[in-house]
């Protein structure tokens, strides 16, 4: 693995800087919850479904709480007491509150104890249901074996959850391993988790709960049929960070794109929630063997992939410490980066060569997510099927495993089944043709691939040792990332940031720190 040369010193001084970035941040952490936290609480708890005009149960408590009480005591302990005291069930619970039958602010504050010791038997029963889909996971893996070689990932955006699943059936039988459903538009954006199967959407479909039962389904049906487990993807981003983390967990979802950076620099989310949000994220995707994708990638869609490739190496050694605090394994860490520099860039093949072999060198357990160019594709679809290609060769020679086909009409419109088909077949050839070409090569001494490599990991170096220095909050606020500067105290979400009280209480988050910590 070890062919660029690159300094050991550098990279475990990079590690440091970022681990001292990511305690800074957790610190924050924390000390805060947010409405989506709490959310998430209920989900895990049990609650489930919309009142009669369609407002989910786990927004209608919170909400209570947030006008008759106080969030920062955790929606645990008003549940724990109002359960003690009138002895009805959550659910019962959430619709009486729907109903305004029922203030369970109103009870009195419990010690942690208590409110373990009632919740506990609903605590269980989802941690269990997300360790069972792990088991049952693992159990294909084992069945069918695991794929060598990179993951061949395409995705599915009708907005019509079974056009959906016909075309990822379809993406499948051509060869297809993982299948990733793009959300709607502008559902990032939203506070609520829409519920139930959906039809209709704007660029994707809807991301809830049914949604991801259907396609699990049909997936499990068609792998099969093929004799291979194809893996499921969707987006744990956005204002509903940890529940649909939460939601994926308790459908046997295998990926999710989970980066706190992505929604602030790219959804002008506030930046204090979403990393609230991320550390609850990661830890149910931790507990439940959840693959994360990070969304370092999109930095290049704003920001010269040449003269900026050193804010995504910076950025990918931090979303690993922040996955870390999370007790997230390295298998986990989908860390993100792209194929985007300029096709008219003398020479730009080998500087990609030299950021993705960069990259495997210094996370060489991670399942490295590898994004296919979109930033310079044009309706020149010939050339662009060259680009997709090169971006193919550089995925086999460099062993990356996340590997995010380039469809031949990229940018052009929502890929039809054929691109898909074309894409796939493309990889494969590739990814056969070439498989052993990376062990088979070596990269000169003070040839450009090692200069470049070894530049970019300095001048990521740099970056980490100001980020330390200012802090994450003011990096993002100066628009170190992407060129895009984003306040701390603006962006969609602030107001449902809570700071904890003394007697604050999230006994599901702390059951699933203690038991990843016991396998550690």
């Amino acid at each position: 693995m070890n062919k660029l040369n690159l300094n050991e010193k550098t990279v475990t001084e990079a590690r440091q800087y970022a681990k001292k970035i990511a305690k800074e941040t957790q610190t924050f952490i924390d000390k805060h919850t947010t409405v989506s936290v709490e959310r998430t609480v209920c989900r895990l708890l049990g609650v489930d479904g919309v009142n009669e005009f369609d407002v989910p149960y786990p927004n209608i408590l919170v909400d209570h709480i947030l006008e008759n009480g106080d969030l920062g005591l955790g929606i645990s302990n008003y549940l724990a007491s109002t359960i003690k005291n009138l002895n009805l069930d959550i659910m019962e619970i959430a619709k009486l509150v729907s109903d305004k039958k029922l203030d369970i602010t109103k009870y009195p504050t419990l010690d942690y104890k208590e409110v373990k010791k009632i919740l506990s038997p609903f605590i269980q029963e989802s941690l269990y249901k997300m360790k069972e889909h792990e088991a049952k996971r693992n159990g294909f893996f084992d069945k069918y074996g695991k794929k060598d070689g990179p993951l061949l990932y395409v995705i599915v955006a009708t907005g019509n959850i079974y056009e959906d699943v016909t075309q990822a059936k379809a993406a499948a039988k051509a060869g297809a391993d993982v299948v990733a459903v793009i959300r709607t538009t502008g559902q990032s954006l939203l506070d609520y988790v829409p519920y139930g199967p959906t039809t209709e959407g704007f660029g994707g479909t809807y991301a809830t709960q049914e949604n991801f039962k259907i396609m699990r389904s049909a997936l499990d049906e068609v792998g099969e049929e093929l004799n291979r487990y194809i893996m499921l993807v969707n987006y744990a981003s956005g204002l509903c960070m940890p529940e649909i983390a939460a939601m994926g967990a308790l459908e046997r979802l295998d990926m999710m794109l989970n980066d706190s950076l992505y929604g602030i620099l790219f959804r002008d989310i506030n930046m204090q929630r979403t990393f609230v949000d991320q550390y609850f994220s990661r830890v149910i995707n931790a507990y439940s063997g959840i693959i994360i994708n990070t969304g370092e990638d999109n930095y290049l869609t704003t920001s010269d992939a040449v003269t900026e490739a050193h804010t995504v190496l910076a950025s990918q050694f931090i979303n690993e410490q922040f996955a870390l605090f999370a007790h997230m394994k390295e298998e986990l860490m989908g860390l993100g980066h792209a194929f985007e520099i300029d096709p008219s860039v003398e020479n730009g093949f080998l500087l990609e060569i030299s950021q993705a072999q960069m990259a495997r060198e210094i996370f060489p357990n991670a399942p490295l997510k590898y994004m296919p160019p979109t930033k310079h594709m044009t309706g020149n679809i010939f050339k662009g099927y060259i680009q997709n290609a090169l971006f193919n060769i550089v995925t086999t020679t460099t062993n990356q495993k996340i590997h995010l086909l380039g469809m031949l009409t990229e940018a052009v419109h929502t890929p039809f089944m054929s691109d898909r088909y074309l894409a796939i077949e493309n990889a494969k050839y590739i990814n056969h043709t070439m498989k052993d070409f990376g062990d088979e090569i070596e990269f000169k001494d003070g040839g450009i691939i090692k200069t470049r490599a070894s530049k970019v990991l300095n001048d990521a170096l740099n970056l980490l040792k100001e980020i330390e220095n200012i802090g994450i909050f003011t990096t993002i606020e100066r628009g170190i990332f992407a060129g895009i500067k984003r306040p701390l105290d603006g962006g969609k979400g602030l107001h449902g940031v809570k700071e904890k009280h003394p007697m604050y209480t999230n006994p599901v988050l702390d059951q699933m720190v203690r038991e990843l910590r016991e396998v550690k």
